[in-house]
């Protein structure tokens, strides 16, 4: 077994994700960049320094998430994992949850909360036999039912259900040194959240390779936005 850190990240090969893949591997981390489009992820894993690897991975798909323990093993560790990938549908932001449709809502969740369960289920195992590591589940203050607005119903349904499969996971693993946390970047500047956006992609990262790098005393179960702990 290597004594280089391994990370991998859903959804790596734009925005937030291709900015945790070069931050991660910046601190020396081997990463693996989840992305759908194989081709895609080689070419921007390419263009980052470190040790990058693109790997085939659609989260909705149950022969990708299958193959991911074989990834895995042949490294012979995981130490974080940051379920990045994610939409926000067809809707519109002013679209009102009575008129969602919902099959819409079905492929928000199949991608933003069940794909995390996948992709988790698929390699959270192996990382309980090394007792140890990170899960940091990419979410948003849209998602917060203290400060839950209309808009977005899609999206914002999709992030609350992350935030608690966070914190079920994180009680799954309490006892262990498997740090599982949500975290909202904040408004940042990607396709998502527009040119307008208060934070760069590198400024709103900060706080994801935070959490993915917790040491084994570090906080679980928890929501944080650049570090800090934000109400549920």
């Amino acid at each position: 077994m290597s004594d280089q850190p391994v990370a991998l990240i859903t959804g790596g090969n734009r925005g937030l994700g291709r900015e945790t893949a070069r931050q991660l591997a910046a601190q020396g981390y081997y990463v693996l960049l989840g992305a759908r489009d194989l081709a895609a992820g080689r070419a921007i894993a390419a263009g980052l320094e470190g040790s990058v690897e693109a790997i085939e991975l659609d989260v909705t798909s149950e022969a990708h998430t299958e193959r991911l323990p074989g990834v895995v093993e042949r490294l012979g560790r995981l130490d974080a994992l940051v379920n990045n990938a994610g939409i926000t549908g067809r809707a519109s932001y002013g679209t009102s949850i009575l008129e969602l449709d919902l099959a819409d809502l079905a492929h928000v969740m199949d991608v933003n909360v069940a794909g995390a369960v996948r992709v988790a289920s698929a390699v959270v195992p192996l990382m309980r036999e090394r007792g140890r590591g990170a899960i940091v589940n990419v979410s948003s203050g849209m998602g917060q039912l203290s400060d839950m607005g209309k808009g977005a119903p899609a999206y914002r349904l999709s992030k609350t259900a992350l935030n608690a499969f966070t914190r079920v996971l994180s009680q799954e693993l309490a006892g262990t040194q498997i740090k599982v946390n949500a975290v909202c970047p904040g408004w940042v500047r990607t396709d998502l959240g527009g040119p307008n956006a208060s934070l760069s992609v590198e400024e709103g990262v900060r706080g994801i390779v935070w959490a993915a790098t917790l040491p084994a005393d570090g906080p679980t179960g928890g929501f944080f936005r650049h570090g800090k702990a934000i109400p549920w």
